[in-house]
């Protein structure tokens, strides 16, 4: 599919292609983990890396606070990417339909990257630093440790206290 227009020139062509993009991203759900995922890609950034699946009932908690910080540091220099482990794509859909994330999801269909990091317990969140470095873990989700997940968060940025506004 060509997207060029005479008219408006290069330009428009490349604003029609992520537009086109961006609504196959949202219309298709979670993106094939294999297919996207290099931690070089975040270079430079914080990482939150959390993994997730649809019968994790403490992922249904988790949730909400990511999109959180996702608002709060997003510019800042944090990103936040959501990596499923479902068996089946659609559980993983079903569940965002539920619970939207306003950050980015993969699905880790042949759980490379879970393999990777040695996942055991959903869900399981893994703080990377701006070196690409683990420098946190946790496991599970507890309302009440919020802060302490957030504080780690604000280290890593590299901000002088917490920020709880």
């Amino acid at each position: 599919m060509k997207l060029y227009c005479s008219r408006h020139g290069a330009l428009r062509t490349w604003l029609a292609a992520i537009a086109v993009a961006q609504v196959a991203l949202f219309a298709c759900g979670p993106v094939s983990a294999s297919e996207t995922f290099s931690i070089e890609k975040y270079a430079g950034k914080v990482v939150v890396l959390d993994f997730w699946a649809s019968w994790c009932v403490p992922c249904r908690r988790s949730f909400p606070w990511l999109n959180t910080m996702h608002e709060k540091y997003a510019d800042e220099g944090l990103a936040i990417i959501g990596v499923n482990l479902d068996m089946e794509r659609a559980d993983a859909e079903r569940f965002l339909e539920e619970y939207p994330a306003r950050f980015t999801i993969l699905y880790d269909e042949n759980k490379e990257i879970a393999r990777q990091f040695d996942v055991v317990a959903m869900p399981s969140s893994y703080v990377i630093g701006r070196d690409g470095k683990v420098i946190a873990r946790h496991m599970g989700f507890k309302v009440k440790q919020q802060d302490e997940y957030e504080a780690i968060i604000v280290e890593a940025l590299g901000k002088p206290g917490k920020r709880n506004e």
